[in-house]
């Protein structure tokens, strides 16, 4: 059982991130809170943001890199779209690359990429050390998505059911208590800032936490869409609609060759079960629905009705 990227428990269900072992996604443990960094250099050159991103591009030729943390995962999805909802084709112009998340910055700041999509405090710390902006959050690309699961191979979870609902409902207990105030929330980036967890300075993590950001070039805002844990109980459900987008993703971008069997791929994979009874115990109410929709930040509508169909609708793929 392990904290993972949403998009890499189904890149090992479906062999495409990794040996092909039968995975579950127990619960979503956050939603929102991740964001895509350009370097200091570039955005010295106007590429600030996303359209001054495609601006740079377009009047300075060269190869242009960015970072991922994983193929498949959610890291590698956000910058995917993102690139693309702005015409750039990630496949075929730009160089993209896999850089574990503590080694962001280090990679950037001796110039070995342009960009890079991860997690908080390494966005944050780019900020901090003068090399990197940040251009967008990830929810400015779909807002309340999902982000890093509670994953465990089929495997242990048929052997282990007591234990997966017990360590879910212990979660959502403790995504209850992050989310209930600003003491709490202070107090959970203190515990996380220590040298044992992330070993960062503490006002590196908790801004963001706390929804207060910053771009690295002067703006600053209030974000009430910042990294939510529990949010009434409408973070964790794990969606089956959820657990499809990413498929879709992976086909859009050609790791799939084929359409999976979208929905009962989701329905092997995301174990509303477990979590229904794991809500139940810990009195957190469940939604009405296995799917929810969503509008991203081209303005498509993702609801999980047509994955197929879905997958097959953007301009740009590979």
């Amino acid at each position: 059982m392990t904290h993972m990227l949403y998009g890499m428990a189904y890149g090992i269900q479906l062999g495409v991130g990794g040996p092909k072992k039968d995975m579950n996604v127990l619960m979503t443990l956050n939603n929102n809170g991740q964001a895509l960094t350009l370097s200091k250099k570039i955005a010295d050159k106007g590429a600030t943001d996303l359209a001054g991103l495609v601006k740079l591009m377009q009047s300075d030729k060269r190869e242009y890199i960015f970072a991922q943390t994983f193929p498949t995962g959610t890291h590698a999805m956000w910058l995917n779209y993102w690139l693309a909802a702005g015409g750039i084709n990630p496949l075929q112009d730009t160089k993209i690359i896999t850089v574990s998340p503590p080694q962001m910055v280090a990679n950037m700041r001796v110039g070995n990429m342009d960009g890079y999509c991860v997690g908080e405090p390494w966005n944050h710390r780019a900020i901090a050390d003068g090399i990197g902006i940040t251009a967008e959050a990830t929810q400015g690309v779909w807002k309340d998505h999902p982000e890093k699961v509670l994953g465990a191979t089929a495997e242990f979870a048929k052997k282990y059911p007591n234990t997966c609902r017990a360590v879910v409902a212990a979660i959502l207990e403790a995504g209850q208590w992050i989310d209930a105030n600003l003491k709490n929330k202070n107090k959970m980036a203190e515990t996380i800032a220590e040298k044992s967890y992330v070993n960062t300075s503490v006002d590196v993590i908790n801004q963001r936490i706390l929804g207060r950001y910053q771009n690295g070039m002067g703006k600053t805002w209030d974000d009430p869409n910042h990294m939510k844990f529990f949010n009434d109980g409408a973070v964790n459900y794990p969606y089956l609609s959820d657990g499809m987008w990413f498929m879709t993703q992976h086909k859009r971008w050609g790791l799939l060759k084929d359409h999976p069997d979208y929905l009962a791929v989701a329905k092997a994979v995301n174990r509303t079960d477990i979590y229904k009874l794991a809500a139940t115990a810990a009195k957190v109410t469940v939604p009405k629905s296995d799917m929810r929709s969503s509008k991203l930040m081209d303005g498509v509508v993702w609801d999980g009705k047509n994955p197929a169909k879905y997958a097959d609708s953007f301009k740009i793929k590979a």
